[in-house]
């Protein structure tokens, strides 16, 4: 099978598409004709060297696909071939023609929908709704900030945070992006291209500011929102898109009993794995019922997964990016 290849530490150009071996399956495994996989911000820092998981080299990057079932180890009872799945890859693994996993980290997909969907599924909504649930409390009733909110996983927190009755304001870079965050649920919107995250969220909460922020950007962004939160505020601590890990004052904290929380799904999945595939079958619910919208924005072959890891990188895109093989 053929299967992209990170042999050292750098730029997405260093990857290439190489013949393996196929892995051998064990009894609580399955194994996956791949049909497509998506491209996350944390698949450009595990090939940097950038990433918590460093794998041995060489490896395979990607942390989420969409395939059907060919075969099954001997204890697996859940799944059978033929089986039209998604899989969480905690390690990566990806970006391959086949991969063979645990069971218990594939979930069936529904009927209608499609394998480029799926694969853009897993990590943005179950990254959102574990933060959003089990890590922020978020409550019906309160103002969610969402920073980044045109991207994958910003999107899927605005969708979420509507969902779970909140009101969503979504700040992001630009007007066509701010658009898109608009169709997707969120109730107000703030372009910190040119206005303060800061002073719109007070204006738009009348000087109380925001009870929940889920940030995947970090940097400045973060520096405005702690001063723009409630009483007893929660910051979701997802990523750093910017570039800068900010560090956070702790007389802010203090004084408003603000809790920074940090928010990692993919070490949660590979902790307890039937949890988070659970929480996934209900967002699959969620996206049958038509709550949830995931908005794929460009789809690529597996020979162009550096093009692929640029168009993600270059942020100019509302939406997942997705590889097909």
């Amino acid at each position: 099978m053929k299967a992209v290849l990170c042999r050292e530490w750098g730029e997405p150009e260093t990857l290439r598409v190489e013949a393996v071996a196929a892995k051998p399956l064990g009894p609580r495994d399955v194994r996956i004709r791949v049909r497509a996989c998506g491209v996350n911000f944390a698949d450009t820092l595990m090939v940097a060297g950038k990433y918590q998981v460093k794998p041995d080299f060489p490896f395979t990057p990607g942390l989420e696909a969409a395939g059907d079932i060919v075969e099954t180890g001997s204890d697996v009872t859940m799944l059978r071939p033929g089986q039209r799945v998604l899989a969480v890859l905690r390690f990566g693994g990806a970006y391959a023609e086949e991969i063979v996993l645990n069971a218990d980290c594939v979930v069936p997909i529904p009927d209608r929908m499609d394998y480029v969907t799926a694969a853009a599924f897993p990590v943005a909504y179950g990254t959102s709704h574990f933060a959003l649930t089990h890590r922020g409390d978020l409550k019906r009733g309160e103002t969610l900030l969402v920073l980044g909110a045109a991207g994958g996983v910003g999107l899927s927190a605005v969708e979420i945070g509507k969902h779970l009755g909140a009101r969503v304001i979504a700040a992001a870079g630009g007007p066509e992006k701010l658009a898109v965050a608009r169709k997707h649920g969120a109730d107000e919107l703030i372009d910190y291209r040119n206005e303060s995250i800061r002073d719109r969220v007070r204006e738009l909460t009348g000087g109380l500011g925001a009870d929940v922020v889920y940030d995947p950007v970090g940097g400045d962004a973060f520096d405005q929102a702690l001063r723009a939160v409630n009483w007893e505020a929660r910051m979701l601590v997802i990523g750093f898109a910017a570039g800068r890990i900010q560090q956070v004052p702790a007389n802010l904290i203090l004084v408003k009993n603000i809790s920074v929380i940090g928010v990692v799904w993919g070490a949660q999945a590979a902790r307890d794995p039937v949890l988070v595939s659970r929480y996934l079958a209900e967002l699959l619910g969620w996206w049958e019922a038509g709550r949830l919208k995931p908005l794929v924005a460009k789809t690529f072959k597996l020979a162009e997964v550096a093009d692929a890891m640029q168009a993600l990188l270059s942020r100019r895109h509302a939406g997942k990016i997705v590889l097909e093989t």
